[in-house]
Parts: structure tokens; C-alpha cells; sequence
């Protein structure tokens, strides 16, 4: 009897195992199939890049030099004619480093006329202010001497003959224009 009862026993043992590792119930995770990977288009080489499209410049320096600065026709518009000439002056300069945050800043202008060797004179600016009255004269300069000058100090050449050069110093004090210095 014993051995009909394991039979029956292991029968149904291997009953269950056929049914456990049916398809359809099992709870046992299954290994997924490989998949296909995905076909993906060459990377086809890009056109070089574009620049930009051209916007708009950005505006101008206000504290750079400006020797273009409406404010310097006006000032020499305002000034009295050439002593010498009786002409105005002419309103392009020569040479110059206005520039409106500055506390002195010159232009050499010259007299409006056909002269060979018209005169010249320094006009001065604080903040980009004409400063009409209360300046030492500055007529004969004709050029501005950038590796003296400073922000509040304006360094003015005079070319002589024989090429004799001297330079006159002008310097902002916080309320006017003094001259500070003569070499050459």
C-alpha cells in the first residue's frame, strides 16, 4: 500500500510542477526577449554655424574720446574771432581728447581761413561743458601732448621752428583752469 500511496504521491508532484511552470500563471518574473535595437539615421555633419544676424551696435562710450561731439561746434561757435584773421574758427579739430566725463578736456581748433599757417587755439571743456571765461590763453597750441595729460590735467604742445617742442600745462583746480607747468 505504501507503494501505490507514493506513486500517487509522486504523480502528483510532478502534476504540480508541470502546472507551475505553465506559460500562463507562473509568478516567477520571465527573461525578457532581446529587443531589436533601433535603427537610428547617420548623424549627418552640420553646416558651419551661422553668425548671427547684425544687430544693432551698442551705443557709443560716452566717456571715450569724441573729438565728433556735438558739443565742441557749439563751443567753437561761440567763441570770439581770430585776433589776427578776424575769421572764426573752424569747427573740426586739429587734435584733441574731449570727452564729456573728463574734468578738463581740450580741442585745438585753427582759424577759419586759407593762411598758410592759420592761428590755433586750445578750447577747454569741464565734464563736456565749454568753460568760456576764466581760461589762460591758449591761442598758438597745436597739439596735446596724451602721455602728460591725466583726467584733470591737459598737457598742450607748441611745435616751434628748428623742431623745438614745448608743452604748457593746464589743470583742473575744482572750480576753474589754472596753468600748473612750462617745459621745453
Amino acid at each position: 500500500m505504501w507503494e501505490r500511496l507514493s506513486t500517487a504521491a509522486l504523480g502528483c508532484a510532478a502534476a504540480a510542477a508541470l502546472v507551475s511552470c505553465s506559460p500562463g500563471d507562473s509568478t516567477v518574473s520571465k527573461t525578457p526577449l532581446p529587443e531589436t535595437p533601433a535603427v537610428t539615421a547617420p548623424e549627418t555633419p552640420t553646416a558651419a554655424a551661422e553668425p548671427p544676424p547684425p544687430g544693432t551696435p551698442p551705443p557709443p562710450d560716452p566717456c571715450a574720446v569724441n573729438l565728433a561731439a556735438p558739443a565742441i561746434a557749439q563751443a567753437v561757435s561761440e567763441l570770439p574771432s581770430d585776433p589776427r584773421s578776424q575769421q572764426g574758427w573752424n569747427p573740426e579739430p586739429v587734435a584733441g581728447n574731449y570727452n564729456e566725463c573728463a574734468p578738463l578736456s581740450a580741442v585745438i581748433v585753427k582759424a577759419n581761413t586759407n593762411a598758410p599757417n592759420p592761428n590755433t587755439r586750445a578750447v577747454m571743456f569741464h565734464l563736456g561743458k565749454f568753460i568760456p571765461t576764466g581760461v589762460p590763453d591758449t591761442y598758438g597750441f597745436n597739439g596735446i601732448d596724451a602721455a602728460q595729460s591725466t583726467g584733470d590735467t591737459i598737457a598742450l604742445t607748441f611745435a616751434g621752428g628748428f623742431g623745438l617742442q614745448s608743452v604748457v600745462k593746464f589743470h583742473w583746480n575744482g572750480n576753474g583752469v589754472e596753468l600748473i607747468g612750462n617745459t621745453g
